[in-house]
C-alpha cells in the first residue's frame, strides 16, 4: 500500500476507526492500519441516513477477502450522509481509507467523547505497543 496522506486532525480508536472533526461535522472511516489488516474489501454495509448510534456501537460491517468485521461509532451522534460510493466500490477504503474511502459522517457528537481518542502518533504507538506483546 503507497502511503497514504494522513489528516492533520485524525483521531483514531482501539478498536482502528478513526474520526476527523470539523465543527459539527465528523467523517468517520477505518484506518490505514485496519485496512492492511483486512486485506481487499468487498462489501460494506453502512447505516442509514438519520440513525442515531451511542459511541462504541457498532454501525456497520466490512467484509473482505479475510474476515468480516463490526465498525463502531467513535463518538455517538447522528448519520448525515453515507459514502454510497462504496455500494459499488468498496475496495475504494483499500485505495484511499482517508479521502475516498471514507464511510459517514455524523452531526450532533458530544465533543467531549473525542477525549478517549488518540491522535495518529499516538495510534501509532498504541499499535507497536500491541505487537510487542504478540
Amino acid at each position: 500500500m503507497d502511503k497514504l496522506e494522513v489528516p492533520n486532525n485524525i483521531l483514531c480508536t482501539k478498536s482502528h476507526e478513526y474520526i476527523i472533526a470539523e465543527k459539527d461535522i465528523a467523517t468517520v472511516g477505518i484506518t490505514d492500519y485496519a485496512v492492511d489488516q483486512l486485506g481487499d474489501v468487498v462489501f460494506v454495509e453502512l447505516p442509514d441516513v438519520g440513525a442515531s448510534f451511542s459511541k462504541g456501537e457498532s454501525f456497520g460491517t466490512i467484509e473482505s477477502v479475510k474476515a468480516a468485521s463490526e465498525i463502531y461509532m467513535p463518538v455517538g451522534g447522528k448519520v448525515i450522509e453515507v459514502n454510497e460510493n462504496l455500494a459499488k466500490q468498496p475496495e475504494l477504503i483499500n485505495e484511499d481509507c482517508f479521502e475516498k474511502g471514507w464511510l459517514i459522517k455524523i452531526a450532533e457528537f458530544d465533543k467531549s467523547e473525542l477525549d478517549d481518542a488518540m491522535s495518529y502518533d499516538e495510534y501509532k504507538d498504541f499499535l507497536e505497543s500491541n505487537e510487542e506483546e504478540e
